[in-house]
């Protein structure tokens, strides 16, 4: 394993005084003659609303209880080795991708996993008991973020000093985001960030060079964006007080998966909601209306495109929250199709990069919130 260099100390250095209290409120109870538990909010959408004014989901406190008795004494032992282990991390500035966290614990006798996504729900457990990032306890994801490009200087220190990255200077190619953003630090004069479902409208977008042409830095999701991609981003909005446009295929996926989860995060995260989501992000197409308005391309709905629109109209409170949303979501489901970002090419390689993303930046009135 890698030792990550000693800057943004701060996070890690809250993340372990917090695993120091809970393994000494769990000590108190064993001296009291009391079961130590460790306590965690339930993550799910159904201990959550989504609240319109912050434009994220909030949790309502329910919460689970994990407790040294018969019944629970291996996911305990599990859950206490692993805390055990994240600590190691936090002392040593080291970090443990998930998966070498799941072969570690085959040296845990009785309390080893049997498989990965056990592990895995156990550290995002412990991430929920302490209210931090598990990134902030250590553990990072096999997969990094995804590209981007743009007037954006990324530096980073290294054992080695300080690296900069000029992000407008990479000609055809791109930066690819870490999975620990934390050690980055960001400078831009970017007007907005314009974050991309697809890599090929990605790359399309960039040999155009559509960033210097309209000052903006462009973000690959590369489908439903990783973590570390969505706190890239929300680093960028917050820090710079950037515009959040995203530009997704015009079909359910895109709108309630890819955009969703960028917007206000995802159920199996829904705990750390404020912490990646970015609820001032805004949709500018492709939309229902646009597959009207440019008369694009389309494909039939799937039997699941359906199913998903109908449960989201349905059951989906930030749908629910958004008059906007429901009427377009409407308006497909009547159409009855859907339509890929390249269907512009409908009109020529270049009619995405000199007519329809400019015209779609410039009429706020086309966006969906």
């Amino acid at each position: 394993m890698v030792k990550l260099p000693a800057i943004s100390k701060k996070p890690r250095e809250i993340a372990k005084q917090k695993i120091i209290e809970l393994a000494k409120k769990m000590y108190d109870d064993l001296m009291r003659g009391k079961r130590p538990k460790i306590t965690m909010p339930i993550r799910s959408l159904s201990n959550a609303v989504f609240d319109k004014e912050k434009g994220s989901f909030t949790l309502v406190g329910k919460e689970k209880a994990r407790t040294l008795t018969v019944n629970q004494a291996k996911i305990f032992a599990q859950t206490t080795k692993m805390l055990e282990f994240a600590k190691q991390l936090l002392e040593s500035n080291d970090f443990s991708t998930l998966r070498e966290a799941y072969y570690v614990s085959k040296n845990w006798g009785e309390a080893r996993f049997d498989d990965q996504q056990a592990s895995n729900n156990v550290i995002e457990d412990l991430e929920a008991a302490l209210g931090v990032l598990r990134e902030h306890l250590g553990f990072i994801p096999e997969e990094d973020g995804s590209s981007v490009v743009g007037p954006l200087k990324i530096i980073e220190e290294t054992p080695e000093g300080e690296l900069v990255v000029d992000c407008s200077k990479l000609g055809t190619g791109a930066y690819n985001i870490p999975n620990d953003v934390t050690k980055l630090n960001l400078e831009t004069d970017a007007d907005f960030i314009l974050a991309i479902e697809t890599s090929g409208m990605f790359a399309r977008l960039n040999a155009e060079r559509f960033w210097d042409k309209h000052n903006c830095i462009l973000v690959s999701l590369k489908g439903v964006p990783a973590r570390a991609t969505r706190r890239f981003i929300k680093r960028l909005h917050e820090e710079h007080d950037l515009p959040v446009l995203v530009f997704t295929d015009g079909d359910p996926y895109g709108y309630l998966n890819i955009y969703r989860t960028l917007k206000v995060g995802s159920g199996k995260a829904i705990h750390l909601a404020d912490k990646l989501s970015i609820p001032a992000a805004r949709l500018i197409g492709v939309t229902p209306q646009d597959i009207v308005d440019y008369d694009l391309p389309t494909h039939p709905l799937k039997e699941q495109d359906i199913k998903r629109i109908k449960d989201g109209l349905k059951n989906d409170d930030f749908v629910r929250s958004f008059p906007e949303w429901q009427k377009a979501l409407k308006q497909m489901l009547d159409m009855g199709v859907r339509a890929e970002q390249q269907s512009l090419a409908k009109y020529g390689l270049k009619y995405v990069v000199n007519t329809y993303l400019p015209e779609k930046i410039k009429d706020e009135s086309t966006w969906l919130p």
